[in-house]
């Protein structure tokens, strides 16, 4: 441990560039590590006549783990120093998880093995925002959050590929193996983000501070009672309500419309709206970073409703398809202006890696209650009444943050 510490906490003399182009490389690998889990997690253990139920509860016991670290993981980041220490640490996590999955794929073991996934994810995005921000500075920062949200997708597009591959040609085991490796290239592209770069005191939303003091923090309790962060968090509880139902609601009906084909038609549903994150995100952190932010939040929420009016009105694969490049809006826009504008809430109150940790909470909440309220109501009711509720939810929060919600955009950055 204190070998992995010194490593990543002695600053190397090195061009700013180099520690940009490391976190682009952070940023790819990670997200390759992270795709290595979730439906590929349930395609294996169901290959081992595992039940439906031993799949759900163990994803359900992952994702309770990530929900349940994000507050003290922004606590944490808040308090270290060395924020590459703990993106380094969780890459060791994520590459053990991967290897308990291929050897132990029993309950107990693979348990574990998604606690370690979920409570890594949960951190390790919250960090590489207290970096970029640290590295880049808070006029700088929407530019940089684009690209780091198009490296983040391009990342999970070719971890999705070489995963299909290798379970195509050897078996889905091999997947995790390779997830495993992958860590070793994570700890390099780590290792060429030189820490004397990284300025603690804008990684956590501090004034600007000279480095031997420490920086003055907000309360906790100021979080709280905060009402633009907190508006804020309820808009996008209300977008997760709506969003995180969507597709497992049209995969149920999938499977029983296009038999053999709902496999590829699922793959092209979550491959497509990713191609366009790719392509969108630099482009939306230049356009943030220069003309504001709410004219973009606005359009990722209000694609929202749209896309569930078109998935509730036809099944057509090839309508679906396309509306799914709205959900490419939505996620460009959410991931790259939700750290982004928390930074603007929080800007001198050292306390931004703490507030990150509050929203992704709220957040996840809305999506835990979205997969919950519309599968009943679809079991009760029907899928039309299903998406007809989570249209409803998504113009809601549309229309709160248009009410609510005004520019975060600092004056000065204007």
């Amino acid at each position: 441990m204190n070998v992995i510490a010194r490593s990543f906490d002695v600053a190397r003399p090195s061009a700013e560039s180099e520690g940009l182009r490391g976190l682009d490389a952070t940023n790819f690998i990670l997200a390759a590590m992270l795709a290595g889990f979730g439906p590929f997690v349930a395609v294996f253990l169901g290959s081992l006549d595992w039940s439906q139920r031993d799949i759900g509860l163990v994803l359900s016991i992952g994702f309770v783990a990530a929900l349940v670290a994000q507050l003290p993981g922004g606590e944490l980041l808040d308090i270290v120093r060395s924020k590459r220490l703990l993106i380094a640490l969780g890459a060791i996590m994520l590459a053990v998880a991967a290897l308990i999955v291929a050897l132990w794929p029993t309950f107990a073991p693979v348990a574990i093995a998604l606690v370690l996934q979920g409570v890594t994810g949960a951190i390790a995005s919250t960090a590489i925002a207290a970096i970029s921000l640290g590295l880049v500075g808070h006029a700088a920062l929407a530019e940089r959050l684009g690209r780091n949200q198009s490296f983040r997708s391009a990342g999970s597009l070719a971890a999705a590929a070489l995963f299909g591959v290798l379970g195509y040609a050897f078996t889905d085991r091999a997947i995790f193996f390779a997830t495993a490796v992958v860590a070793i290239p994570m700890l390099l592209a780590l290792a060429h983000i030189p820490a004397g770069a990284i300025d603690f005191g804008r990684s956590v939303g501090a004034p600007d501070w000279p480095a031997p003091s420490k920086p003055a923090r907000a309360t906790r309790r100021s979080l709280s009672k905060h009402r633009q962060l907190l508006v804020f968090a309820a808009c996008l509880f209300l977008f997760q309500m709506a969003d995180a139902a969507i597709l497992p609601l049209v995969g149920g009906t999938l499977a029983h419309r296009e038999g053999s084909r709902s496999v590829p038609i699922m793959s092209a549903l979550v491959v497509t709206p990713q191609i366009l994150v790719v392509l969108l995100a630099p482009w939306t952190g230049r356009y943030a970073q220069r003309h504001g932010r709410r004219t973009l939040l606005l359009l990722g929420f209000a694609a929202l409703p749209l896309r569930a009016l078109l998935f509730g009105l036809s099944p057509d694969p090839i309508l679906l398809i396309a509306a799914q490049l709205l959900d490419g809006l939505s996620g460009t826009a959410l991931g790259v202006l939700t750290p982004l504008i928390i930074a603007d809430l929080t800007m001198g109150t050292g306390r931004y890696n703490l507030a990150q940790g509050l929203v992704g909470t709220i957040s996840a909440l809305g999506a835990a209650v979205s997969t919950a309220v519309s599968g009943y109501l679809a079991s009760r009711f029907g899928t039309g009444i299903a998406f007809l509720e989570i249209l409803a939810t998504a113009a809601a929060g549309t229309v709160a943050l248009w009410l609510l919600m005004p520019e975060t955009k600092p004056p000065r950055h204007r």
